[in-house]
């Protein structure tokens, strides 16, 4: 646990404290009027209006694993992109490799990068690349770029009293398999086709939710959001947050990728707290929802109703235990342990 001192506390690898990223989100200037979605708690990317419609930016970088980082750094910020509705179009990437990196290493890297984005129908079109004992493993900093009719965003901050919240896709992929690569030496009890499971994961079932999230646009979702560092837990917080509604949430309805929980528990860590690229929550109104859910059957993607929006704050279960996100990611609490 990290200690207050003279400056406050120090901080541990992983996601900004809310508070503290709230503070400083608080004393940013006033934004143009073109900026029709800002930095907030929640929400996935930036949308600026210009011309031809109003265009979604996202930034991230991918820093917990040095498995396939230029893979998961396309997918991350197209996923972040698609869930406010519009399409990955334009990547920029600064790429950090410490020195005595070989050349091979960032022509694989570079190749990862392209075939990444030939599959979600992306160009990279700048960015930086640097040697630099800065780093001591490769670190990609990713931008995406989408563009979407004027005002047609959609907002994590969306969802309001009444809708119900489905959860489209299992979890944790994102977590399992950066687990299952990171820490393949802790793992030796699991048995070896669910460990070769969650080592595939990046691959089946895959972290894109671009497709699913597009079409939860089409159906005319109120709210989307992708949950990443913290896990479905910290999603579900992130969404009543930024809504400024209560979750009322069912355990027993989430989806799990059975190969993420196994590797989980085999390293004594909580699923709903684990890095949780690869699904989607989804709101929509009730009078919406058998609609939704058949479409995202119909097109393959496994879906559940797993909250319903109520007035107030905050996450409570089914039968009203409170419910809270973890402080850390569990990935970066297992891989630093």
């Amino acid at each position: 646990m990290s200690q207050p001192g003279r400056h406050g506390r120090t901080l541990e690898s992983g996601k900004l404290p809310p508070e503290l990223l709230a503070e400083l989100l608080s004393a940013s200037p006033d934004l143009p009027p073109e900026v029709r979605l800002g930095s907030r708690i929640g929400e996935d990317a930036s949308g600026i209006d210009v011309q031809e419609g109003t265009l979604v930016v996202a930034a991230d970088p991918i820093t917990l694993t040095t498995s396939d980082v230029a893979r998961l750094s396309v997918l991350v910020n197209a996923n972040d992109v698609a869930v406010c509705g519009a399409r990955p179009r334009w990547f920029l990437a600064v790429v950090l490799v410490p020195p005595a990196t070989s050349e091979g290493s960032i022509r694989d890297l570079f190749s990862r990068l392209h075939a990444a984005l030939d599959d979600v129908g992306a160009a990279l079109v700048g960015g930086h690349t640097e040697v630099t004992p800065a780093v001591t493993q490769p670190i990609v900093f990713g931008t995406m770029l989408g563009i979407t009719e004027r005002g047609a965003i959609v907002e994590t901050a969306g969802l309001a009293p009444g809708d119900v919240l489905l959860q489209v896709r299992p979890v944790p992929i994102e977590g399992a398999a950066v687990l299952a690569n990171e820490a393949v030496e802790r793992l030796s009890g699991l048995d070896s086709e669910t460990l070769a499971q969650a080592r595939g994961a990046l691959d089946d079932p895959g972290i894109s939710v671009v497709e699913p999230a597009l079409l939860a646009t089409r159906l005319g979702a109120s709210a989307l959001h992708d949950p990443t560092e913290g896990g479905l837990l910290m999603g579900l917080h992130e969404m009543a947050v930024a809504g400024d509604v209560g979750l009322r949430v069912d355990p027993d309805a989430v989806l799990w990728f059975e190969p993420g929980v196994a590797v989980c528990t085999a390293l004594g860590g909580d699923p709903w707290s684990t890095l949780a690229s690869g699904t989607l929550l989804a709101a929509f109104p009730e009078a919406a929802l058998q609609d939704a859910m058949s479409a995202f059957e119909e097109a393959g993607h496994a879906v559940a109703v797993l909250a319903s929006v109520e007035r107030g704050r905050g996450m409570v279960a089914s039968d009203g235990t409170p419910m809270s996100p973890r402080e850390r990611d569990e990935v970066a609490r297992i891989l630093s342990s």
